[in-house]
């Protein structure tokens, strides 16, 4: 009897966990993107430029490195959090920008510009 009582407890908790993880993709908790190009200070396009990508709440860093276009991207950002971003290139550093999750978009373009 007690171990029937503590396997519908559990079953009605998942079942709950459930429910609160559905009622988060309903209330518009939809991942995001940023993605955007490395420049330097003509408009150049830079390739294999670092751009690091971090977590203002957990403090996790991602990294990319540009293709041949300077382009860069970065998927499943969570939309409850902001995140700064900057990129390096051969010993320069472009300027820190900030993704805020005030932004509701679910796909920004943050161009970056290191002087060189």
């Amino acid at each position: 009897m007690r171990r029937a009582a503590v396997i519908a407890g559990v079953v009605l908790l998942l079942a709950g966990l459930a429910l609160g993880q559905r009622d988060d993709r309903t209330q518009g908790s939809q991942p995001r993107s940023v993605s955007g190009t490395v420049m330097d200070k003509s408009d150049a396009p830079l390739a294999d430029a670092v751009v690091y990508l971090q977590n203002t709440k957990s403090l996790a860093v991602k990294t990319f490195i540009t293709d041949a276009s300077g382009q860069y991207r970065f998927h499943g950002l969570s939309p409850n959090v902001d995140y700064e971003i900057y990129a390096e290139h051969k010993g320069r550093k472009s300027g820190t920008k900030t993704l805020s999750a005030f932004d509701s978009r679910s796909n920004v373009t943050i161009n970056l510009k290191i002087d060189k």
